[in-house]
C-alpha cells in the first residue's frame, strides 16, 4: 500500500504535550513514535514547549550534538531559544524543545497578521490561548529555520499540528514556508467539549447547533477560530473517530479528510510471570488499603475489584452515572462477591491521611472499626463542595459495616508516590477485576483500551470514538468477549446506571472459566487497535497532505 503513496522525507509534529505528560495526546504520540522511528529514523522530529529550563524534565535527554551546527545557527541568526534531545519513550524520537516566552511581545503584529490571512479572531483571546499561540508561533518557526538550514524543495516534508493548541503552526508555516504540506489533528473540537461540559444537549440537537454561535454564547470564539480555520486551511485535516468527525462536520463545517483512530504499543504491559507478579501485587495493596479503610476483611477470592479513572471531568467521563450504579448496586441486586470500587480521578488534592497510613504500616494489628470519613485515601483542599463526595452522600454510598458494595475515591495523580498506594496507575489499573468508562463525551478514550491491554475486561458507551470502533467488530459487544459496550444518548442516565448495575451484578456470578475467557477476549480486541494495524491511516494522511499541497502551490491558492 505504502508504494502507491506519497510518503514523506521527513516530519514534524509539534503538541503541547510533547515531553509533557498532560493527557490522552501524550500517550497518542509517545505510543505511536516506535513505529514511524523504526521507518524513518532520525528524520522525525516532535517539537514542544520547553518549560523546563530550571530543572531536569525525566521524560527529555538532552543532547550537545544532535542537529548541532543547525541549532547554533537557530540561536544565533534566527533568534530561537531550542533545546535539542532525544524523547525517553520507546523509540527514542529526536525532540525539539522551543522557548516560547520572548514571542509575547510580538503577540499583536501576529494576531493581526493572522486575522488578516486567515480570519483567525484573537480578540476574544484569554486563559491559556495566548500561551498556546505563542508556542505555536514557535514552533512554526522552528520548521522554518530548519527547513531552511538542512533541506530542500525536493524533499518531501509533512507537518503536523495537534489541536488548536498548534493549529497556528501550520498556518504560519503555510505563509512562511508553502513547500511543506501541512496535516492538522484536533483530538476534540472545543465546542464540542464545551457544549457538554456545560451540561446542554450534544449529540440529539448536533445538526441545529451552530458552531460559531456557540462559540459567542460560551465565550469560545478565539480557540473555535483558530481550530475552524486551521482545519479549512490546511492540506489535510483529521481527527480520532467517526464519532468525532461528524462533531467536526457539524461545528467547524469542515469534514476530517482521514479518521486516524488512536492505536497504542503493548511495550509497557508486562507478560509472564512478570504480569502475574504485578496483578497479585495490585490487588493485595487495594485489598489492604480496603480492609483498613473500613475495618473489615476482605479476602481475594471474594471480593470483586472495580474501578474508573481518568481527568477529573465529572459528567464527560462519566463518573456521575458510574456512581449512581453504584448506589444502585448496593441497594438492589444480590452480589455473589462483595465490590470494592475505586475511583482514580485527580482533584484538588491536600496531603495523603495520616490515620490510613498509620494503619497500613502496622501489619500487626487487625483493626476492625472503620475510620472516620471511610471513602477517601487523601484529604481534599475543599472537601464540602466536591462533587464525587456529594454524589456518593446523594446515592446512599457510606461505606458502612456490612454494606456489600463500597466506594474509595483516590483524588490524586498515581505516580508512585501518592502516600497511600505507592504505584503507578498501570501498576494500580491491573489489579482490577472490571473497568468501567460511561462517557458522555470522549472522542476516542484511552482509558478503556489501557484497560484492555492489561487483560481487564471493560464496560464503555458509544459516545466514545473506542467504544464506536469496538461496537461495529462482529459479536464483540458483550461483557464475555472483553468489552461490553453501553447505548449511550443525551437523555438515558437512569437506563445507562441500570444497564451498568446488571452488567457488574451478571459478572459477579461468572465461573472462574467465564473470566479466563473474558480477560482473553480484552486482550485480543486491544491487540487489534496496535498501531500496526492503525499506522495506514497516518500515510495516507500524508499522501492527501502532499497532493493537496502540491495543487495550492501550483495554483499559487492565495487564502
Amino acid at each position: 500500500m505504502y508504494k502507491e503513496l506519497i510518503t514523506p522525507d521527513y516530519i514534524f509534529e509539534a503538541s503541547w504535550e510533547v515531553c509533557n505528560k498532560v493527557g490522552g495526546i501524550y500517550t497518542v504520540l509517545s505510543t505511536r513514535a516506535a513505529i514511524l522511528q523504526e521507518k524513518h529514523r532520525d528524520q522525525l522530529f516532535f517539537i514542544g514547549p520547553d518549560f523546563w529550563k530550571d530543572k531536569e524534565n525525566p521524560l527529555f535527554e538532552e543532547s550537545d550534538t544532535l542537529c548541532k551546527a543547525w541549532k547554533e545557527h537557530a540561536v544565533e541568526n534566527d533568534g530561537l531559544k531550542v533545546r535539542v534531545g532525544r524523547w525517553n519513550i520507546p523509540g527514542t524520537p529526536i525532540v525539539i524543545l522551543v522557548e516560547f516566552t520572548p514571542f509575547f511581545q510580538f503577540k499583536n503584529e501576529i494576531y493581526t497578521e493572522m486575522w488578516n490571512r486567515y480570519q483567525v479572531d484573537s480578540l476574544h483571546a484569554y486563559g491559556d490561548y495566548d500561551e498556546a499561540s505563542m508556542f505555536a508561533i514557535a514552533a512554526g518557526k522552528v520548521v522554518e529555520s530548519f527547513y531552511r538550514f538542512n533541506l530542500t524543495p525536493q524533499d518531501k516534508v509533512i507537518f503536523q499540528a495537534h489541536e488548536w493548541m498548534t493549529g497556528m503552526a501550520a498556518l504560519y508555516l503555510q505563509l512562511r514556508v508553502p513547500e511543506i504540506a501541512t496535516i492538522f489533528t484536533t483530538h476534540a473540537t472545543s465546542i464540542g467539549r464545551s457544549i457538554a461540559g456545560n451540561n446542554k444537549p450534544l449529540y440529539d440537537y448536533l445538526f441545529a447547533y451552530n458552531g460559531d454561535q456557540m462559540a459567542g454564547e460560551l465565550n469560545m470564539q478565539s480557540k473555535h477560530s483558530i481550530e475552524k480555520q486551521t482545519a479549512h486551511h490546511v492540506d489535510c485535516f483529521t481527527t480520532v473517530s467517526d464519532l468525532t468527525d461528524n462533531e467536526c462536520k457539524e461545528l467547524l463545517d469542515k469534514s476530517a479528510d482521514v479518521v486516524l483512530m488512536n492505536g497504542f504499543e503493548d511495550d509497557f504491559v508486562p507478560k509472564g510471570s512478570t504480569f502475574t507478579g504485578k496483578r497479585k501485587r495490585a490487588r493485595s495493596i487495594m485489598l489492604h488499603i480496603a480492609q483498613n479503610l473500613f475495618g473489615e476483611d476482605y479476602s481475594d477470592e471474594e471480593t470483586m475489584l472495580i474501578g474508573i479513572g481518568g481527568r477529573y471531568e465529572y459528567k464527560n467521563k462519566g463518573i456521575d452515572v458510574f456512581l449512581e450504579a453504584m448506589g444502585r448496586l448496593k441497594a438492589g441486586k444480590d452480589l455473589l462477591k462483595k465490590v470494592v470500587a475505586f475511583v482514580t480521578v485527580p482533584a484538588w488534592v491536600g496531603e495523603a491521611r495520616e490515620d490510613l497510613k498509620k494503619r497500613l504500616e502496622d501489619y500487626h494489628h487487625k483493626f476492625t472499626s472503620p475510620l472516620p470519613m471511610p471513602f477517601i485515601t487523601h484529604w481534599l483542599k475543599d472537601m464540602q463542595h466536591d462533587w464525587l463526595l456529594n454524589m456518593l452522600q446523594h446515592v446512599g454510598i457510606q461505606n458502612a459495616p456490612g454494606d456489600r458494595v463500597k466506594v474509595i475515591f483516590v483524588p490524586c495523580y498515581l505516580d508512585g508516590k501518592d502516600g497511600i498506594i505507592n504505584k503507578t496507575y498501570y501498576d494500580t489499573m491491573i489489579g482490577l477485576d472490571l473497568s468501567v468508562y460511561p462517557s458522555y463525551y470522549e472522542p476516542w478514550g484511552y482509558t478503556p483500551l489501557e484497560s484492555v491491554a492489561f487483560h481487564v475486561p471493560t464496560i464503555t458507551t458509544d459516545l466514545t470514538g473506542f467504544g464506536l470502533w469496538v461496537k461495529g467488530m462482529e459479536k464483540n459487544n458483550s461483557l464475555l468477549n472483553g468489552v461490553k459496550v453501553v447505548h449511550r444518548s443525551d437523555y438515558n442516565y437512569h437506563e445507562i446506571a441500570d444497564e451498568i448495575e446488571d452488567t457488574i451484578a451478571a459478572f459477579s456470578t461468572f465461573t472462574k472459566k467465564q473470566v479466563t475467557d473474558c480477560r482473553r477476549g480484552a486482550a485480543k480486541i486491544a491487540e487489534q487497535a496496535l498501531w500496526k494495524h492503525f499506522i495506514v491511516y497516518y500515510y495516507e494522511a500524508y499522501d492527501i497532505a502532499f497532493r493537496n499541497g502540491q495543487q495550492r502551490l501550483l495554483g499559487n491558492i492565495n487564502y
